[in-house]
């Protein structure tokens, strides 16, 4: 005679929950990793099919011409107000404030590395010494 099994305690979200292939419970740190590859897989391509354009709109209230600036000098500026945009959110998600948003949170971080990325590019191709666009 085997006992019933016992629903899963509150601290163990995936105690539950067993290999694929019937081998013994996944453990905390491998459940925690899989959530971590996955969300950074999810962040890695979303910067890659960011488009300023489109998304930062609707991520910072700026307007649309600054936003569709090429100009070094705005790019790092864009990435300094998502930066802090970013630790905001980040602030009210570790708070569990009720206006906290994971999908906000998400394209913050996609947008934030899509434009540290491009603004990484634009450095590397300005040549040494040169002055920065605008001023």
């Amino acid at each position: 005679m085997t006992l019933p099994r016992r629903p899963p305690h509150p601290s163990e979200p995936f105690a539950h929950l067993g290999s694929s292939r019937g081998g013994p419970p996944i453990d905390r740190r491998s459940a925690h990793r899989t959530r971590a590859l996955v969300a950074a897989r999810v962040v890695r391509e979303g910067a890659a099919l960011y488009e300023r354009a489109v998304h930062l709109p609707r991520l910072i209230p700026w307007d649309t011409a600054f936003v569709a600036s090429d100009r070094h000098i705005d790019t790092a500026r864009i990435c300094q107000a998502l930066a802090r945009a970013l630790r905001s959110e980040r602030n009210r998600g570790r708070a569990g404030h009720w206006t906290y948003d994971l999908n906000r949170h998400i394209g913050l971080l996609q947008a934030f590395r899509a434009e540290r990325a491009r603004l990484a590019r634009e450095t590397h191709r300005r040549p040494r010494g040169s002055p920065t666009a605008g001023g």
